[in-house]
């Protein structure tokens, strides 16, 4: 018998979720428990295939570790975690500098600690240098720790960003930029966003492609 948590709301249909390696169903208020038992059912092979997928993923999360002389990416490119003579953390040289004699949980503290400090002072040259070439002006540059979202745009033309795109291949961090300051022009994902886009980076879907795989990599590695 399949395990699963089960979660009713006002919603009209059923549907499964699979996160961590576990089954979560969602159901309408009064869905009637043999109409959902044979939804899951129905559903069988995709459940299972996609329950070894989350597993694995899950489990290599679990054992995810950083040390010195393992590599980072840093726009696209590898960066080795050295230990720091001074004891200060940041980067040059193709390496990542931390303090020496860090357990692993701090290094990857240390290691988040830089991205941050480069994600700030990259993404705000590159979100003011493009927003002059789009003439648009954006109110505010800032960064977050959002793992669902690489970036957001509000209604106020404040623009946010994980901290997590900084590893991204340079090109490719510029589409997520220019796809937030595109959203100061048209708040959705219409046709004419699509074309504002478009017109900036006519190549923006082989750009956007290369983020999806990057988030694939980033699903099994644990940076919390």
């Amino acid at each position: 018998m399949l395990e699963y948590s089960l979660t009713r709301s006002r919603r009209k249909t059923i549907a499964i979720y699979i996160r961590d390696g576990e089954v979560e169903v969602k159901a309408p208020m009064k869905a009637a428990k043999q109409d959902i038992e044979r939804f899951i059912q129905s559903k069988q092979s995709w459940i299972s295939d996609n329950l070894a997928k989350s597993k694995e993923i899950s489990d290599k999360k679990k054992s995810f570790t950083l040390n010195y002389g393992d590599s980072v990416l840093y726009c696209g490119k590898q960066y080795v975690i050295t230990p720091s003579e001074s004891g200060r953390i940041g980067v040059g040289n193709d390496c990542f500098y931390v303090p020496a004699d860090l357990p692993h949980d701090c290094i990857k503290s240390a290691c988040v600690a830089i991205y941050k400090i480069l994600a700030k002072s990259d993404l705000t040259l590159k979100v003011y240098d493009f927003a002059a070439k789009m003439r648009v002006c954006p109110s505010a540059v800032k960064v977050n720790s959002a793992t669902s979202r690489w970036g957001s745009c509000s209604g106020r033309r404040s623009l946010n960003f994980s901290w997590r795109l900084i590893m991204a291949d340079d090109d490719v961090i510029d589409y997520v930029v220019i796809h937030e300051l595109s959203h100061i022009l048209e708040m959705n994902h219409s046709e004419r966003f699509w074309s504002i886009v478009e017109c900036i980076l006519p190549d923006y879907r082989e750009r956007k492609s290369r983020l999806v795989e990057l988030q694939a990599k980033l699903n099994s590695e644990d940076w919390e």
